[in-house]
């Protein structure tokens, strides 16, 4: 059985993560400049994204069950690019396997720190917003409702005429 559908599936998903770290890079422009509209639509793209990108991690493990039982390998519960690259008959496979492997490892971490990114500056973002809201609101020990501090007319004077 040949490695070309794995090898398929690898590149696709490495594209799709790409495009993926294209929305995450552009989401990180959108929330410092706090264009609500754009992140929105990020946002949308993006879950479009990892939809696709779980139904392709769905044909990639099928892709790699279906290599290791014709190798007469039983599957696993996850089965792994690692599991084929140990399976693959000639050099040539495993090293196009390691590669593809590679690549995708190599955009998937750059994707993670560009959402860790991302993450602490929505954190800051919220951090700010909340900073501001607390110096609009009123402090509790500003306001006194005491009935010793209430300021009003006193019981001895009325401003009613009772003569007009």
């Amino acid at each position: 059985m040949s490695i070309e559908k794995i090898l398929q599936a690898l590149t696709k998903l490495e594209m799709l993560h790409k495009s993926l770290l294209e929305i995450a890079y552009k989401k990180t422009e959108a929330i410092k400049t706090g264009d609500m509209d754009s992140l929105n639509q990020l946002l949308k793209d993006e879950q479009a994204h990892v939809a696709g990108i779980s139904q392709l991690e769905q044909q990639r493990q099928l892709e790699v069950t279906d290599y290791l039982r014709a190798k007469g390998i039983a599957p696993t519960d996850n089965p792994t690019v690692a599991l084929v690259i140990d399976a693959a008959e000639t050099l040539e496979d495993k090293e196009l396997l390691k590669e593809a492997r590679n690549k995708l490892l190599l955009t998937l971490e750059t994707l993670k720190h560009q959402n860790d990114l991302n993450q602490k500056l929505t954190f800051q973002s919220l951090q700010f917003v909340n900073m501001t809201l607390d110096m609009l609101r009123p402090k509790p020990d500003q306001i006194n409702y005491s009935k010793t501090e209430v300021k009003g007319p006193s019981k001895d004077k009325t401003y009613f005429d009772s003569q007009a």
